[in-house]
């Protein structure tokens, strides 16, 4: 768990000029999209409990449309981060430019199943715990299209069978590294937030506009990492389960796809 957390950030490091400011966009665009549902919900991110007895269905809505938007996001940053990790894997690191080179992105499945993941999660999330499943699921379906070159209805499959390969090992992994990332995310971008409040009295808009910029930045570091999380343990997986390694060995140097499975 240690070294595949190392490669992950190993991934991130060498590409956080690239996934960085992406997973800063669509984190700024995910609190626009939520801000109109919480100001519906009556929820506020100054007090999340406050009216949480009496507008409970309306939050439980705007929770599951949050995992949803995050999921999707996840799974976009997916893209990059399983390029980047198969090209440093195979010893030919990729410039920033290249790594996000829509030839090898699939830009087009890459959104389609970014958006089936966000639809799922978002569903599954009203029944509450099987959120897990559907999110372990889901998010190594892109590290499957990109770095396996299947078409998006196979990477969707794959995806979920890698996901319970030995005996669900991919699953953990997936949801140990994100609720401690959400842990952090509440500590940095909600408790911090608040605690600062406290210690500096801020008028109201102010303390709105530096509880968005808070949930920004630890949201763009968490979704990032979470997505190289996804590309090395789709990896890592092949390795424990597919024999990915002896594949790599036998492997001619000119082949075009050599991480590639049978279509």
């Amino acid at each position: 768990m240690g070294e595949l957390l190392d490669a992950a950030l190993l991934v991130l490091r060498a590409h956080a000029a690239v996934l960085l400011p992406l997973a800063a966009a669509l984190a700024v665009g995910e609190q626009f999209l939520l801000a109109p549902l919480r100001e519906w919900a009556g929820f506020d991110l100054t007090d999340p409990f406050r009216y949480l007895d009496r507008h409970f269905g309306e939050v439980w809505t705007v929770l599951c449309v949050g995992a949803g938007l995050e999921a999707m996001i996840i799974a976009v940053l997916a893209a990059p981060a399983a390029r980047a990790a198969g090209a440093l894997l195979l010893g030919r690191p990729l410039d920033n430019r290249d790594a996000i080179d829509p030839r090898g992105l699939r830009p087009i499945a890459t959104v389609a199943l970014a958006l089936f993941a966000g639809v799922v999660v978002a569903t599954v999330s009203f029944a509450g715990p099987a959120w897990a499943v559907a999110f372990g699921f889901t998010v190594l379906a892109v590290p499957a299209l990109v770095v396996d070159r299947v078409n998006p209805f196979r990477a969707i499959g794959r995806g979920a069978v890698l996901a319970v390969r030995s005996s669900g090992r991919g699953l953990w992994v997936v949801l140990v590294a994100y609720l401690t990332w959400w842990l952090i995310r509440i500590l940095v971008g909600t408790v911090g937030g608040n605690l600062l409040y406290q210690l500096v009295p801020l008028r109201p808009e102010a303390l709105g506009v530096l509880l968005f910029g808070m949930r920004v930045a630890v949201n763009t570091l968490a979704y990032a990492a979470l997505a190289c999380v996804a590309a090395t343990l789709h990896l890592e997986t092949r390795f424990r389960a597919e024999g990915l390694d002896i594949a790599l060995g036998r492997a001619q140097g000119t082949e075009a796809h050599p991480l590639a499975v049978r279509r």
